[in-house]
């Protein structure tokens, strides 16, 4: 990792996706950013991807109504609070107004879980060419998060992605089959999916997203 050494904007940020950087803040009040570069990162396959049986019964239900890009800011807030798991956040200030820059611009992405009128989950993202960087998550309601990465894997395949980053495997996302990639290979396959012509589906086709969710209950 590296200290900033100059003011970070959002086409600064942009580039540093492009070559496997994101920034990431030692605490919520913390003034200064920094690059990471993992060593192994964790990549989620579109391709492949493993629904447990419990959640792909959750998913048929539809618990939740969900959306995509209608609360951006409310996510990105929900994700950036404290935690009963985490005493802090690596999401301060600067980064909510940068991936709010992005949001604005078209490179950042939220997807939303509903419950009534209530937000009770969603994640956040990037997405350049055919590569979605996911960000972080938040769930106020059972497997809400999920659901709404469900929902995420799905647009995704629709709209031709090819890569899906999650940053680091841990044991929440080894359920869905996440596989931590070297980075020397992590970046020869980011190389390929920024040049993919891909479309975030914000409002897909329901019925292509329905088919897409089924297949993915099938693949599971």
């Amino acid at each position: 990792m590296s200290r900033r050494q100059m003011e970070i904007t959002p086409e600064l940020m942009l580039r540093a996706y492009r070559i496997g950087l994101f920034p990431m803040a030692e605490s919520r009040d913390a003034r200064t950013l920094y690059w990471l570069d993992p060593e192994m990162r964790g990549v989620i396959p579109l391709t492949g991807f493993h629904l447990p049986r419990r959640l792909a019964r959750r998913v048929r239900q539809a618990p939740y109504r969900i959306s995509a890009n209608e609360a951006f800011a409310q996510v990105i807030a929900a994700c950036a609070a404290p935690r009963a798991s985490s005493a802090d956040s690596w999401i301060n200030a600067e980064i909510q107004a940068l991936f709010t820059a992005l949001h604005r611009q078209g490179h950042a992405h939220s997807i939303e879980a509903w419950q009534g009128e209530v937000l009770v989950g969603g994640l956040y993202g990037v997405s350049l060419g055919g590569a979605f960087f996911g960000e972080s998550m938040f769930s106020h309601a059972d497997d809400a998060s999920k659901i709404a990465l469900v929902h995420l894997v799905a647009r995704l395949r629709l709209g031709g992605f090819t890569l899906l980053d999650a940053q680091f495997q841990t044991a929440h996302l080894a359920q869905f089959g996440t596989q931590e990639v070297p980075r020397a290979l992590y970046k020869q396959q980011l190389a390929t999916a920024v040049e993919v012509p891909a479309i975030f589906p914000a409002d897909p086709d329901p019925e292509a997203l329905a088919r897409e969710i089924a297949a993915l209950r099938a693949e599971g």
